[in-house]
């Protein structure tokens, strides 16, 4: 094996050592006198030789009976840490005497080094601290519009400041932003939607018409029981209760789970229809007949909770019917088409991926496991063994790199994996970063995982790809001009390129890697990138991601902020100055904005190993931690 040369000769190197090798007292007497003028004058006497002679047999005397050795670095670090040093070596007094000890550089006196530290993880710790209540502040902006223009509407849209109900009309933005406002300690918020709730809400629930029955779940639902949850006192949040007793969340979310269920009981098979009634308590399937695979796989974790602190189990019967049904169905390498039918139970059509449709039937595989893992009655094993079967499948068929510079991404095969494959990634798939993150560690830090031995190979391949789908879904947002990610990405690969639909930032390095067609250029202030980066920096510690975090703030802030109240979405994150698409989602209050405060602040607040976020971060307790009222 050749050696590469060394970057100095043998000379530079003797003479770079020698600045840190001192001379000997004895060394520099002995060469003083017999060099120079002193020893041409000394030699030339024979009194200056007695002189000299007399001053060796001096020096020699000293040195043999010298008692005091100088304490060399290594005598002093041990004093340090009250360490004993006796020197036992006879000749040790003679060398300590003549060694001299080397220049060290300049040290902070142990009392202002710490000092310093302290200061510098103080300003550190003030830094996020004042972020943080940057969101808080955003919350309540948005907040404010919300209550200024469409209190009681499903959401608002802040350029016309007017209300749209487009999710059934139960209020979805009050009920979604409750448990922020809870984790936030924003307590006039959480007094006016408590009060809302409890006035308005349960008249709404027996006398409106047709709801999603994923939407309903995710956010009406899941945002009472987890305002429930909170309300008694649990997760660590700054809430001070100014909304009403906590049974009244509990007991408006029962209602609306009663009549819920007639979309699972009115099915011919385990898949429940996709809407349902409210104010007859019936369903049916949506016009196509199919349901997606995603929502009716995403209603666990809510249903679960429900039995756990009501005491009846139908809610949990129901829904985990769903999961073992799936159970039994074929799969490709655990990958699974994105509609199946109520009527027959089984897939339909052949498109695969993780974006819309498909996403959290993977999220809930790991999450209800996690949920249901500490409860000795649960026989949830499968449900982790689906998981783990998914994300080989999706590092063996749907994860590649882009050109030139090999960005990470996760594609679809529209036409089943015998099909081709199709460079499109959603926004929405950035959910996964922060899932194979959690499967990985099971919420508790990457360093404990691996000091305790916690980890196999291959969950620490996933956790390798989650890190690199972070940086792809932040770059999502870098490569734009507004730094705001689009709905839809594709990825530059030797099969697939399209010239002119860059994202505007010239300056990024992965100008050439993303292409954004002009369909897909719209931003609706989703969450899935930033709730990825809160779990990734909650499981790594890394503090990139809260930077990361805070630029894509900043860019929320710059551009979607009205200053009339709330934010809105946008049309093309391309464009300066973007234009605006009037509509303010629930989930930016109940998702975006919760998953950057925590990001921000102390991990113990909600921490991801008693806790789970369901889809749409509304945060539930593990079982075996629930507590009731």
């Amino acid at each position: 094996m050749s050696s590469k040369p060394l970057p100095y000769s043998m000379k530079d190197v003797h003479y770079d050592n020698a600045k840190f090798r001192h001379r000997s007292f004895f060394k520099v007497i002995t060469q003083t006198l017999f060099t120079g003028k002193v020893k041409r004058d000394c030699q030339s006497c024979s009194t200056g030789k007695f002189l000299v002679l007399l001053l060796i047999f001096g020096l020699a005397y000293l040195m043999l009976t010298h008692t005091s050795p100088a304490h060399s670095v290594t005598d002093r670090l041990s004093v340090k840490n009250n360490e004993e040093n006796v020197v036992t070596n006879g000749g040790s007094r003679l060398g300590k005497f003549l060694r001299r000890a080397p220049r060290l550089p300049p040290r902070l006196p142990p009392d202002e080094k710490s000092s310093n530290s302290s200061v510098g993880l103080e300003t550190e710790k003030l830094k996020w601290i004042a972020r943080q209540e940057s969101v808080k502040e955003a919350f309540v902006h948005a907040w404010s519009g919300y209550k200024g223009y469409a209190m009681g509407n499903d959401e608002l849209m802040p350029m016309s400041k007017r209300g749209v109900d487009g999710l059934g009309g139960l209020g979805a933005t009050v009920v979604d932003a409750l448990d922020t406002a809870m984790i936030m300690g924003a307590n006039e918020v959480v007094s006016d939607a408590g009060s809302w709730i409890e006035k308005h809400l349960l008249d709404r629930i027996t006398k409106k018409g047709q709801v999603n029955l994923f939407e309903t779940t995710i956010r009406v639902l899941g945002g009472l029981l987890s305002a429930y949850h909170l309300s008694i006192g649990e997760g660590g949040s700054n809430l001070i209760n100014m909304g009403p007793k906590p049974t009244v969340y509990l007991e408006i979310a029962r209602n609306l789970a009663d009549r819920l269920l007639s979309a699972f009981t009115s099915s011919p098979s385990p898949i429940p229809f996709s809407d349902v009634i409210l104010h007859d308590s019936s369903a049916h399937a949506a016009p196509d007949g199919l349901s997606s695979t995603s929502e009716v796989s995403t209603l666990q974790l809510e249903f679960n909770y429900l039995s756990a602190i009501s005491g009846d189990p139908k809610y949990s019967m129901e829904a985990m019917k769903v999961l073992e049904h799936l159970k039994t169905l074929p799969k490709v390498e655990g990958l699974v088409p994105i509609y199946i039918s109520p009527q027959s139970g089984e897939f339909s059509g052949e498109n695969i991926r993780l974006g819309s449709r498909g996403d959290s039937y993977y999220e809930y595989l790991l999450k209800v496991s996690l949920q249901l893992g500490k409860s000795q009655d649960s026989n949830s094993t499968y449900l982790h063994d689906m998981y783990e079967e998914a994300m080989k499948g999706v590092r063996h068929l749907l994860v590649r790199k882009s050109i030139p510079n090999g960005l990470v991404f996760v594609g679809e095969l529209p036409f089943g994996h015998k099909g081709a494959f199709s460079p499109k990634m959603d926004h929405l798939v950035c959910f996964l970063p922060g899932t194979l993150a959690l499967g990985a560690t099971k919420g508790i830090t990457k360093e404990k995982a691996m000091s305790n031995n916690l980890l196999k190979f291959e969950d620490l391949e996933n956790l390798k790809l989650a890190e690199d789908l972070a940086k792809t879904c932040f770059e999502m947002y870098s490569v734009t001009s507004t730094g705001l990610a689009p709905e839809i990405a594709y990825f530059h690969t030797e099969e697939f390129s399209e010239a002119g639909l860059d994202g505007g930032n010239k300056s990024s390095k992965f100008i050439n890697d993303i292409i954004i067609k002009h369909a897909d250029r719209h931003n609706l202030l989703r969450p899935e990138t930033v709730e990825s980066l809160f779990v990734l920096f909650r499981i790594t510690e890394d503090p990139k991601y809260r930077e990361w975090g805070w630029q894509i703030f900043e860019a929320f802030e710059k551009y979607t902020r009205v200053d009339t109240g709330g934010y809105s979405s946008l049309d093309d994150v391309t464009s300066i100055p973007p234009h605006r698409r009037d509509k303010m989602e629930t989930f930016f209050l109940g998702e975006t904005l919760k998953y950057l405060y925590l990001l921000f602040g102390d991990s113990s607040v909600i921490p991801l190993d008693k806790f789970v976020f369901n889809t749409e971060a509304h945060p539930f307790p593990i079982e075996g931690t629930i507590k009731r009222e």
